[in-house]
């Protein structure tokens, strides 16, 4: 079993912020399978099953906020109690613009509160999927810009980062994430 996890916040009022991003991405799968979204509780979140090319994968938003991901996470089984074999972690890029896109293993969390916790309870080698969405400009202004909207101009960037990582999804499903992760890197992380 394959599990994609969209980090984010819960609650409607976090719907439509750049932290949501990683909600985002997993909604447009799910759409892009004719899947939707329930809440299930053995995942401690809203999760949707995932059949393509005779592969079946899980769509986890967990419940809880975003800097809070990896302990509940860490906790969730497949339908059969076991635990999934390859995960993806999509999340959002202050460091790349609004368009940009990194998919990498490992290595540092770059000050990211979500994958921090990830990494304490699931270890650092992860696969992860980094939407861009971009800088405020000043490290004191990070938490409000990535708790609002994004500019109206930046949207449509980050929707079409969002629709080229999408492309990968057939290697991902296939388990070819090198592939993957160097295709998005040639279409330019910004």
């Amino acid at each position: 079993m394959k599990l994609v996890v969209g980090l984010g916040n819960p609650g409607r009022e976090h719907d439509g912020t750049r932290h949501n991003a990683g909600f985002w991405w997993v909604d447009r799968l799910a759409r892009s399978g004719t899947s939707s979204f329930g809440r299930k509780r053995v995942f401690h979140g809203q999760a949707a099953k995932l059949i393509e090319a005779g592969r079946e994968c899980w769509l986890l938003k967990p419940n809880t906020f975003m800097n809070l991901s990896g302990a509940r996470c860490k906790r969730s089984p497949s339908s059969t109690g076991s635990r999934p074999r390859r995960s993806w972690w999509c999340t959002t890029n202050l460091i790349c613009r609004p368009g940009g896109g990194q998919a990498q293993k490992g290595g540092g969390v770059a000050g990211h509160n979500g994958l921090k916790d990830i990494a304490v309870h699931l270890g650092p080698d992860f696969w992860r999927l980094r939407i861009g969405i971009g800088h405020p400009g000043d490290r004191g202004h990070v938490s409000n810009y990535v708790l609002n909207a994004p500019r109206k101009e930046d949207f449509p960037l980050i929707r079409e980062a969002m629709e080229r990582s999408l492309e990968l999804w057939p290697l991902l499903l296939q388990g070819k994430t090198e592939a993957a992760m160097l295709k998005l890197q040639y279409q330019g992380q910004g």
